[in-house]
């Protein structure tokens, strides 16, 4: 036979546990070439610069469009 709880967990007790358990904002830095924000140990996707060297072309938006 599997142990069951003898009492409820009151709501508040619960809700204490659960205190810690939401998700907070992602932590953003600044890109060093555009300066736009970008999450930290990424590439940043408006210029395509890690650490300075530009790792990827990111091709313009307006010769999509076109």
């Amino acid at each position: 036979m599997v142990p069951l709880p003898k009492r409820k967990l009151s709501k508040g007790r619960r809700d204490r546990r659960r205190a810690h358990d939401a998700i907070g904002a992602p932590a953003l830095g600044e890109c060093s070439n555009c300066h736009q924000p970008v999450l930290p140990h990424r590439v940043c996707p408006h210029c395509g610069f890690y650490k300075g060297r530009q790792i990827i072309e990111i091709k313009d938006k307006s010769a999509k469009k076109k």
